[in-house]
């Protein structure tokens, strides 16, 4: 393996890549350049073709640049912090759609909550093993695989997984990969209560620990997305010591 430039990445970039490699792009935002180039070899031992940014304009640059598969972001960069990297791409219809993995040292739970708030799927905190790193890469992935499911229609409700889909009363709304596929399996059995740990499991597998907070602060930025009142939601709905689960409304005529 070998450090490649090219002349049409921007100034503070550079693409990690392996002969014969063609399969999903993952964009690492790191200034750290030991970091960076640990987690992009790791990558690509696992058959990732990952590409490289050294600071937030450049990242974001690539990002709208290359569309890749993901990114992974971190928070104290130079010339432009990750926080406003993520809030650029969440604002652009050309990226808003690209997962973003926010990989930092800032490991306090306000900062986890605040990372999942600005539109991250995930938050891995530095120091990180690659094995925990690629599970919950391989995991995201799997939550962005939804084709072949039918639509849901419940109420004013609309969940079309082969398009990434949800429309509330007809108007498309906006949710990550990891909210769309929380909405998705709750809707897809609606009335079922299912536990804090059948969610996580289910979203992150058996070999990633992630704290029960990251899937209420989810559930949380779902209600603001779809529901009238976030505070007494109709669809998402808390059943109090054991967890979640879909309200099946009536459709109206």
């Amino acid at each position: 393996m070998a450090e490649q430039s090219t002349g049409s990445m921007s100034a503070g970039s550079y693409a990690y890549e392996e002969a014969g490699m063609a399969q999903e792009k993952i964009l690492v935002i790191e200034d750290d350049r030991d970091v960076s180039q640990f987690v992009s070899a790791a990558l690509a031992r696992q058959n990732f073709s990952p590409l490289v940014a050294y600071d937030g304009n450049a990242g974001l640059l690539e990002a709208r640049r290359l569309l890749p598969s993901l990114v992974l972001l971190d928070l104290m960069l130079p010339v432009m912090d990750g926080w406003e990297v993520c809030r650029r791409l969440q604002a652009d219809e050309k990226t808003r759609r690209i997962p973003i993995i926010m990989v930092t040292a800032k490991g306090e739970e306000e900062d986890r909550v605040a990372g999942l708030n600005a539109g991250a799927d995930d938050y891995v905190v530095k120091p990180f093993s690659t094995h925990e790193l690629v599970a919950r890469i391989r995991a995201l992935f799997r939550r962005m695989t939804s084709q072949g499911f039918p639509v849901i229609r419940i109420g004013d409700l609309e969940i079309d997984p082969g398009r990434h889909l949800v429309c509330i009363a007809g108007q498309p709304v906006h949710l990550t990969v990891t909210e769309f596929s929380i909405l998705q399996r709750l809707a897809g059995e609606p009335e079922r209560v299912f536990t804090r740990d059948q969610l996580l499991t289910f979203l992150w597998g058996e070999d990633c620990y992630v704290q029960e907070h990251s899937l209420d602060v989810h559930i949380h930025a779902i209600r603001k997305k779809i529901e009238a009142d976030p505070a007494n939601p109709s669809y998402v709905q808390t059943v109090r010591g054991i967890g979640y689960r879909f309200r099946a409304l009536i459709s109206r005529p």
